[in-house]
């Protein structure tokens, strides 16, 4: 089947850092600047009905991406379950939006903003627009990072050095319990069974399976330096205050 909504990418394939690419890069700085420029605006309750509204846009639009799969016959279990990092960031940007809740969002920062933004440089993507799959990867990629962001400018949300570690123990609880289904379904979610055929961050980490190790220490490392980026500012500002000495 071809078109669109077709399995064939004979006439949508696509290439990194093409027009359409570098497009999907622009819009993702254009948005993420006007998200920290109006962050005071989107302060009022009265945006609760579009996150809502996001949220379930998110769903059918994840629900149609398998539908897709199921119809053009590429659906298989090796690697059609949501146990993609990309994936799992996607179903807690859901839950984020229906619930708000903090836990949820600390996770979602990191996981979103080092695991969304590198599979938006180096997409491993083989569909150009308009094909339905460049929409969903894209669409959902982008909200993946734009939704924390915009709990963290407008909804006051913020990470501790607390959410780091909670970071760690949630990867790590999840990772030998995807590695076990990756070896149950001959998959390679997560990248945990070997790296990916597309270029990516994972060719300068080592061969299998110290790479994996690698990653590890290298996400620590980045999530430090996002947890300082993003961190409570004016617990700081309040300290210091405090250590001034009395006039």
């Amino acid at each position: 089947m071809d078109g669109v909504f077709g399995r064939s990418n004979k006439n949508f394939d696509f290439e990194m850092f093409s027009a359409s690419h570098f497009v999907i890069i622009s819009i993702l700085l254009l948005v993420s600047v006007c998200l920290f420029l109006f962050r005071n605006k989107l302060k009022a309750n009265e945006w609760r009905r579009t996150e809502i509204g996001v949220a379930i846009s998110l769903i059918i639009m994840e629900l149609t991406y398998h539908f897709w799969m199921i119809v053009n016959g590429s659906w298989d279990v090796s690697h059609a379950i949501p146990l993609e990092l990309c994936s799992i960031s996607l179903i807690l940007t859901v839950i984020l939006l229906l619930t708000k809740k903090k836990i949820i969002y600390e996770i979602l920062l990191f996981t979103a903003l080092l695991g969304a933004s590198q599979a938006l440089l180096t997409p491993s993507l083989n569909y150009d627009f308009p094909h339905f799959r460049f929409f969903h990867f894209f669409y959902t990629h982008l909200m993946e990072i734009w939704v924390p962001l915009y709990f963290t400018w407008a909804k006051g949300y913020r990470p501790t050095i607390w959410s780091v570690l909670k970071l760690c123990i949630f990867l790590n609880v999840l990772m030998p319990i995807i590695m076990l289904i990756n070896m149950l379904v001959d998959g390679n979610y997560m990248f945990l069974s070997h790296k990916p055929d597309s270029a990516s961050l994972l060719d300068v980490l080592g061969p299998y399976p110290w790479y994996i190790l690698s990653l590890e220490g290298l996400l620590i490392g980045l999530s430090i330096i996002v947890w300082l980026i993003f961190r409570e500012k004016a617990a700081k500002k309040t300290e210091m205050a405090r250590d001034l000495p009395i006039q």
